[in-house]
């Protein structure tokens, strides 16, 4: 039986989900929460090889699913699992809805394989809480511009951010209420606002 609450981020390239991170973690542990910080794909020495893969080599997308969830599975047998076991809080930077926002929007894997997939290693595992950060792709392509050093996945043009984003819109659609859309193109003020009160409200 998992003790502890499993948080995710999501968001399209650019959404600024990164920025909150330090305002959610101080959050959660002002409330004298033991708390994980983690990411994908990464989250462990093999799953940061496998990153660097993902974000710097070409490969078709079927690799691409398939690696992601190698990552993934390495990721809740080492970390995420163990944690919520122990009683502690899992933060993490994306997680399976992003495989079905990349992978199956933007890349056009089907999204039955994706599901396999996602059966198979998380075995009915999901998030407490996704918190999805929306922002116009017009927006994010400017953020992304400002990048030194865009990675694969940056560097793809609007129209697959577009198809990513409108997956992601998707998804909470469909997973009511554990994914709540945060309009993430607000004063910083009023995004942690109601950050704070979706997080206290778990």
């Amino acid at each position: 039986m998992l003790k502890g609450k499993f948080i995710t981020l999501e968001g399209v390239d650019g959404a600024g989900k990164s920025t909150h991170i330090p305002f959610i973690a101080k959050l959660i542990r002002s409330r004298g929460v033991e708390l994980v910080l983690t990411r994908e794909p990464g989250g462990t020495a093999v799953g940061e090889q496998l990153r660097d893969l993902l974000l710097r080599e070409h490969m078709s997308p079927e690799t691409e699913t398939l690696v992601m969830f190698a990552a993934r599975c390495e990721h809740l047998k080492q970390v995420i699992c163990p944690a919520l076991e122990r009683g502690c809080w899992v933060l993490s930077d994306r997680f399976t809805d992003a495989s079905f926002a990349y992978q199956h929007g933007g890349r056009g894997v089907s999204q039955q394989k994706i599901e396999i997939l996602e059966q198979w290693v998380q075995e009915g595992l999901q998030p407490d809480l996704t918190l999805l950060f929306d922002v116009p792709v017009d927006v994010c392509r400017a953020r992304l511009n400002e990048s030194r050093d865009p990675d694969r996945f940056e560097r793809e043009n609007q129209t697959f951010f577009e198809r990513v984003r409108h997956a992601y819109l998707q998804r909470a659609r469909d997973f009511p209420p554990r994914i709540r859309v945060i309009d993430a193109n607000r004063p910083l003020d009023e995004i942690h606002k109601e950050l704070e009160e979706i997080i206290l409200s778990i």
